[in-house]
């Protein structure tokens, strides 16, 4: 599996090609913002991309969804409590000083019962919310897409609509914790991160203690 990183929006979000070698499946994890880099890899490399997947609704992480859709003809698959986000954007894009014309698009949501996959690899999807009421975590093999759930020392704010801090630490304490040791987490902004060092050094152990 061939994982490569991208910086783009607002708000330097990660997003994540993520390619079976085998197959050439691939899919891009989060779209924060229209990229070319992301469209010559694919083109260049004879890349079959067959979804973007969206781990929650937040403006920052959907930017580019309509233009690359367009480029790329792949499947926008988003969850459904997060819609509300999507489909109403510049309520928390005027937040944070930002207006958008371009309000973002989706095919299909998680809840539609699709079968994720690329090549022999499956892709399973952790209800995390949280950070969002619709937030979601990709697992593919021991590689962990953590959107705004999870990240390296830290986690996500909860101070925004649908966030909800006893739901974020119960999605990462009993749903990603649980998951191996060596779980490779990719998160949604900054460095990527293991599921042992988290449990080590995060944050939020502290509030777990505390409860």
């Amino acid at each position: 599996m061939i994982i490569k990183t991208y910086i783009a929006g607002p708000f330097d979000a990660n997003n994540y090609l993520v390619i079976d070698r085998d197959s050439r499946e691939a899919v891009l994890i989060d779209c924060s913002d229209f990229k070319q880099e992301i469209i010559d890899e694919i083109r260049n490399n004879n890349i079959n991309l067959k979804y973007i997947l969206i781990t929650h609704g937040h403006f920052d992480h959907v930017l580019g969804i309509n233009r690359m859709k367009k480029e790329l003809n792949a499947e926008v698959i988003a969850p459904a409590e997060d819609l509300i986000l999507i489909e109403n954007i510049n309520d928390h894009a005027r937040f944070f000083g930002q207006e958008i014309i371009d309000i973002p698009t989706h095919d299909k949501t998680y809840d539609d019962g699709i079968d994720l996959r690329i090549g022999k690899h499956e892709i399973e999807v952790i209800r995390t919310p949280g950070h969002t009421e619709g937030g979601v975590s990709l697992l593919i093999g021991r590689n962990l897409f953590s959107g705004d759930t999870l990240f390296k020392d830290s986690f996500g704010r909860t101070d925004l609509y649908g966030g909800n801090s006893t739901k974020l630490i119960n999605s990462i304490v009993y749903e990603l914790f649980k998951l191996p040791d060596n779980t490779i987490v990719y998160p949604g902004h900054g460095n990527s991160t293991t599921i042992e060092y988290e449990k080590l050094h995060n944050d939020i152990m502290h509030y777990v203690k505390r409860g």
